[in-house]
């Protein structure tokens, strides 16, 4: 019985961290933009590359972490090097900027 009671504590868990991470459907976007919600994805792009000189962007993602709206760039810099960067994607701050390992 315990080890039941431990298997649904974790797909509980499991579920949860599901749901508190989502991307935003692109159907949303125009919306959020009207609203001032986000920031325009040029603007958020154009502070992500200014993390990286002479980088390219590889990917975008919109999610909703946790009830904040965070954009993610996934880039390559000149060096080949990869990284992340997420954004407020209300504000444009860098929340996060770390190397892909």
């Amino acid at each position: 019985m315990k080890a039941l009671s431990v298997l649904f504590a974790t797909a509980a868990l499991t579920l949860t961290a599901g749901l508190a991470q989502a991307d935003v459907r692109p159907d949303h976007i125009p919306e959020l933009l009207k609203k001032g919600e986000i920031t325009s994805f040029e603007t958020l792009n154009a502070k992500a590359l200014a993390q990286h000189k002479g980088a390219t962007i590889l990917d975008t993602e919109l999610d909703d972490s946790y009830g904040k709206l965070v954009y993610e760039v996934e880039m390559r810099d000149a060096q080949g090097l990869k990284w992340d960067v997420e954004l407020d994607a209300k504000t444009g701050d860098v929340l996060k900027n770390k190397q892909d390992t």
